[in-house]
């Protein structure tokens, strides 16, 4: 049997109205968001006790100035992956629907730009405690730029690419 591909362009033939189209849309994002939010979560709450940690005073300015910045990345990417659903309960069975998954996608987008900063600089600031400057930022950067790539640009050239093909 010979499999003939749907065109880039063509929406998969489906009889869900558009309402089950988003519902469907919205349990598939949730439960994605969910998967970054357990990660994110980890590191907030690891960097939350790091200041209590014996040997935290001994970071010179650069490793505070990472701590901040994981730190602050963390949270601001937990309250983004949280929102969607905490706004999902507040706007349940109402006609919001569709403009809570548009909200909740950016949403997402956004919190893992903050997840790839604070990966980033946490990692920079194990690399600079434990080896020294310039090692923290070759492993800093290669988190940046894997993060980067993988998250943001890489699906960003794919939406282009086939923006570009003719049918």
């Amino acid at each position: 049997m010979i499999h003939q591909e749907r065109e880039h362009n063509e929406e998969p033939e489906t009889s869900e109205t558009r309402k089950e189209r988003v519902d469907r849309e919205l349990g598939e994002l949730l439960q994605g968001l969910r998967v970054a939010v357990t990660g994110v979560q980890v590191l907030f709450a690891f960097l939350l006790t790091l200041p209590f940690a014996a040997g935290f005073h001994k970071l010179d300015t650069v490793g505070r100035w990472l701590f901040f910045v994981a730190l602050l990345s963390a949270a601001l990417a937990s309250v983004l992956f949280i929102t969607p659903a905490a706004q999902h309960r507040l706007l349940f069975r109402t006609p919001l629907k569709e403009k809570m998954l548009r909200r909740a996608n950016k949403l997402g987008i956004a919190g893992a730009v903050g997840l790839a900063i604070a990966m980033t600089s946490s990692v920079a600031l194990v690399a600079e405690t434990v080896i020294n400057a310039w090692p923290a930022a070759l492993f800093g950067g290669a988190i940046a730029l894997a993060s980067g790539w993988l998250w943001i640009l890489q699906p960003i050239v794919d939406l282009y690419r086939i923006r570009d093909v003719k049918p």
